[in-house]
């Protein structure tokens, strides 16, 4: 049945195109609900990218396939707890302009933001396949003492470890949950493809936040040029990953970017407003656009959902 319904996501994701902020003309995930209400959660900034804390309910609109949507419950908190799962890559191309210290440096500066007793984190390896160094945990410190345990080698499965950490924050109690992965952004044997990993993640509504570590010359932000994967740049790959799950792809190449990095994905995490509307009761995937009235803001949110078949079989 999983399998079944992941096929469906990767049929569905080659059949749409929707225009992106990184790119136009992108394919776009499906995701999953399976109760009567779907959930969204929203990052909002201004043009400066701060977090706007004081919207209300009328302040936003819901948009499923072009159609406006009552939004029957809504919420913001910046108290609540955060869980992430840290995702580091571990593969032999990190021992390349020590790109493994340069993501040692991020988790540490991320953990730096971290709240003691309410927060939680796991830390997690890959190279081919995914390895648990830190069980979820209230105690950064038990994070800072596994980095020195990291070691590169080996080959790059980027996109399957990205899916399977996702999967473990599935049943973390707290609803601000995300995937946060430090990689080079190079894959080389990953049996799942961009689509179906950023599926598997928004089904669960957790948004993956990809930390690509590179040298200031492979910077685009900088004029670089980025590492390329079959002719295409890799960070418009994971730029897709990440906008198809509600989450945000960033470069650290200096450590003034790094620690800029790293507070800015704590505020993403801790500042989110809760909204929901009625699940459709057509099967299938739909589209979701969440917008602000004001148009000078920006928003960041998961872009549709699957509704399963009714359960007496009503469409």
């Amino acid at each position: 049945m999983k399998q079944t319904w992941l096929n469906g996501i990767v049929g569905l994701l080659a059949a749409t195109l929707v225009t992106s902020p990184v790119l136009a003309q992108q394919r776009v995930p499906t995701f999953r609900s399976s109760v009567s209400l779907v959930s969204v959660n929203a990052v909002v900034k201004d043009r400066r990218g701060r977090p706007v804390r004081n919207l209300k309910r009328d302040d936003f609109q819901i948009f499923e396939n072009g159609a406006a949507r009552p939004i029957v419950d809504f919420g913001f908190s910046d108290e609540g707890p955060v869980t992430f799962g840290v995702l580091v890559d571990q593969s032999g191309s990190m021992n390349l302009s020590n790109n493994l210290d340069a993501a040692r440096e991020v988790i540490r500066h991320l953990l730096a933001w971290f709240d003691a007793g309410k927060d939680e984190v796991a830390l997690f390896a890959f190279d081919q396949h995914l390895q648990e160094v830190q069980p979820f945990t209230s105690n950064a410190s038990m994070v800072l003492d596994a980095l020195p345990r990291l070691s590169a080698y080996g080959t790059t499965a980027l996109y399957d470890a990205i899916g399977e950490t996702a999967s473990r924050l599935e049943s973390r109690p707290s609803p601000r949950r995300a995937v946060i992965v430090v990689t080079d952004g190079l894959d080389t044997v990953s049996t799942k493809t961009v689509e179906a990993v950023s599926g598997i993640a928004s089904a669960i509504d957790v948004p993956v936040y990809v930390v690509v570590v590179m040298t200031p010359g492979n910077n685009p932000q900088r004029g670089g040029e980025p590492l390329r994967t079959d002719g295409e740049p890799i960070t418009t790959r994971l730029a897709n990953l990440a906008y198809w799950t509600g989450g945000d792809m960033l470069i650290a190449s200096t450590p003034a970017e790094t620690s800029l990095i790293a507070r800015r994905l704590v505020v993403d995490l801790r500042h989110q407003y809760q909204l929901a509307f009625e699940s459709s009761t057509r099967a299938g995937w739909h589209q979701v656009a969440v917008r602000t009235r004001n148009p000078d803001l920006q928003v960041r949110a998961r872009s549709g959902y699957f509704a399963q078949p009714s359960v007496n079989g009503n469409n």
